[in-house]
This record gives structure tokens, C-alpha cells and sequence, in this order.
């Protein structure tokens, strides 16, 4: 225990503040290069998912690609194949849509 103490101790001559400093400068990092990247690709992702319409073509998370055929409130239907196979996913399986991907 008194170990633990010794290692929290500011040093002599040092305020705790500069003892904190190290630390506080690693938390900023992460917060810009981590946290904040991160938090602006899911707000884009949300807005993305609340703008499909119909027509969009889209690619999910599982990799299945498709066009939308009809937007409800949670879901989405899309067509996949040349077949005109209907598949009925959640709006938060959409992980993009095909131009993002470069495929037109």
C-alpha cells in the first residue's frame, strides 16, 4: 500500500498538476485521433441511413448488394439478382451504397 502512495507522489519540486500533464496530453490524443474520427463516420453513416429512397443502390454488412424497392420505418426492401429476388433487411444492416464503393 505505502508503494502505491510513493508512485502518486508528485516529486519534489513539482506541482501534481505536471506530474498529471503526460497523462492529460495522452487523453487528448485519443480524443482527436480515436474518439472524434470515429463519432463523425457514425453520425455520417446515421444520415446516410436516414436518406435512402427508393432506387438506391446499396451494399449491406453482410456484403449482399441490391437496390432498394420500398423504405418502411425500420427496414428496407431491396432486390437482389437478376431474378428480382425481394429481401427484407433493417436499415442498420446498410453499410453503404455502391458509389461510395466505386461501382456505378
Amino acid at each position: 500500500m505505502n508503494t502505491l502512495f510513493v508512485l502518486l507522489a508528485a516529486p519534489q519540486g513539482q506541482s501534481s498538476l505536471m506530474s498529471l500533464l503526460p497523462l492529460l496530453l495522452i487523453l487528448v490524443v485519443f480524443y482527436f485521433f480515436f474518439i472524434m474520427p470515429q463519432s463523425k463516420k457514425n453520425k455520417a453513416l446515421k444520415k446516410f441511413r436516414e436518406g435512402l429512397k427508393k432506387g438506391d443502390k446499396i451494399v449491406t454488412i453482410g456484403g449482399i448488394h441490391g437496390k432498394i424497392v420500398e423504405v418502411k420505418e425500420r427496414t428496407v426492401v431491396i432486390e437482389v439478382g437478376t431474378q428480382g429476388t425481394k429481401m427484407t433487411i433493417e436499415k442498420s444492416a446498410v453499410a453503404m451504397d455502391n458509389e461510395i464503393m466505386g461501382q456505378k
